[in-house]
């Protein structure tokens, strides 16, 4: 059983994001202050007295808004509000009750769910004021007067949410998942790449570049395991990357990188690979993260004999340092090679973690000795005297030489290949860490 779900609910704007931010602990949610900031569901951990469960953001509800982006949001928050256990509607306590949230509380009634409603914006915390008595015409029990932005009263909330949340169950606990990040620039189909693996429109997608701010997590599971897709926001050029908004997004989405195990660099079949994509995809290698190339669109791409050789050879030659990652031809739209991933994922994600022994690793090295020598410059040649695997995520290995200065590059980048031809090792980084020791010291 997964961990139970708290979700917050609202109007535009009252705080929610704030109100999000303080109780996981972290700057999450994108806070600013402009309505619809927060347009997709965002999912992460919280403990409140000892008890785990899921809290998840929510874009504001703006009930009767004909806008494409709003109404999307609005089915956003209706997909959290089937799937929670508990649901906190935030209000703004300044603005007083209005339409909308009235609307929202018949909505919320209807759900049958444990609700919480929470005034924020008091920030006169200690002075009982006359506005909050007309939150109590909406139907749901007494308001909790908090300020999320002073993070006065949040304990009461949290104690509330606490007392209704479901029985602990036994089986709550967190499980070995493989956290996959999709990632490129904007509009070239990640969010539909998430939506065809759950089934479900839980990432809003439009043909607008930069619908999705927020990095987005979704659990999955399925016969080849269990997933968290984290869907990014497109990281744009750094040129126009001009609001603190859309700075935030890149940055959420580079943290993405850094919590997942593998990810998915997806490039837009028609346009090939950008400048833009080799720096995207710079970040995932420098993190040393599982990398899987996903050429998207390819049902639109005019194809003839030879193509797809050719568009992969296209590919490695304007991302060589990415010469170890599999590349996979889909369409999201349609479903193309899609399952096709999983197996992918699972092999990327066990070769990036994968532990090799000294005795072993060192009978490699031997006979790649044996083959091609060790450079020499001015009559002094290279000794390795030994390797030994420092880490793994990637799998990264110690070799003790001699002389530092004489381990050239071009050896090392030998000694690497020699390495995944023996162990494999597609899909991940491989780092080396050169250390000189001393004959005497072996």
């Amino acid at each position: 059983m997964s961990k139970p779900i708290v979700a917050l609910i609202g109007r535009p704007n009252v705080g929610k994001s704030t109100f999000f931010n303080y109780i996981v602990g972290k700057r999450i949610s994108i806070v600013e202050d402009t309505p619809g900031v927060t347009r997709d569901r965002v999912y992460a951990e919280a403990n409140w007295r000892g008890r785990n469960f899921t809290v998840v953001d929510t874009g504001g509800i703006e009930p009767k808004s004909d806008d494409v982006i709003l109404s999307q949001m609005r089915e956003q928050a209706n997909l959290a509000i089937q799937m929670a256990d508990v649901i906190v509607f935030v209000t703004d306590i300044k603005q007083g009750v209005t339409a909308a949230d009235s609307d929202i509380a018949l909505m919320l009634r209807k759900s049958k769910k444990p609700i919480i409603l929470v005034c924020n914006k008091a920030d006169n915390y200690g002075k009982v004021s006359d506005d909050i008595y007309e939150f109590y015409n909406l139907g749901l029990g007494d308001p909790y007067r908090v300020s999320a932005a002073n993070a006065i009263g949040i304990g009461d909330v949290l104690d509330a949410i606490y007392e209704k949340l479901p029985p602990e169950d036994e089986a709550e606990s967190e499980d070995d998942v493989i956290k996959v990040a999709i990632i490129g620039k904007p509009n070239v189909g990640k969010s539909s790449l998430v939506n065809k693996i759950l089934g479900e429109n839980r990432v809003i997608v439009s043909n607008i570049a930069g619908t999705t701010r927020d990095a987005i997590d979704s659990e999955f599971e399925n016969e080849f395991g269990k997933y968290v897709f984290i869907d990014t926001a497109g990281i744009r050029k750094k040129s126009k990357v001009s609001e603190n908004l859309e700075k935030y997004s890149v940055m959420r989405s580079l943290l993405a990188v850094e919590r997942a195990d593998v990810c998915l660099l997806m490039i837009d079949a028609n346009e090939g690979v950008t400048e833009q994509d080799t720096k995207i995809a710079g970040e995932a290698h420098e993190a040393g993260k599982g990398i899987i190339i996903v050429v998207n669109k390819w049902d639109e791409y005019e194809k003839q004999n030879g193509t797809l050789e050719q568009y992969k050879k296209d590919v490695y030659d304007k991302l060589s340092y990415l010469s170890y990652a599999p590349i996979l031809f889909i369409s999201a739209k349609t479903g193309q090679r899609v399952n096709k991933l999983f197996e992918l994922i699972n092999s990327v994600a066990s070769q990036n973690s994968l532990r090799v022994s000294t005795s072993t690793l060192n009978q490699v090295l031997n006979e790649a000795i044996a083959v091609v020598q060790p450079p020499t410059d001015k009559g002094k040649r290279l000794r390795i005297f030994y390797m030994t695997q420092a880490s793994t995520k990637p799998p990264t290995f110690v070799v003790f030489v001699n002389d530092k200065d004489l381990f050239h590059f071009s050896y090392e980048r030998y000694l690497v290949n020699q390495i995944r031809k023996e162990f494999g090792l597609v899909g991940t980084p491989v780092r080396m860490i050169v250390r000189e020791k001393s004959e005497k010291d072996v």
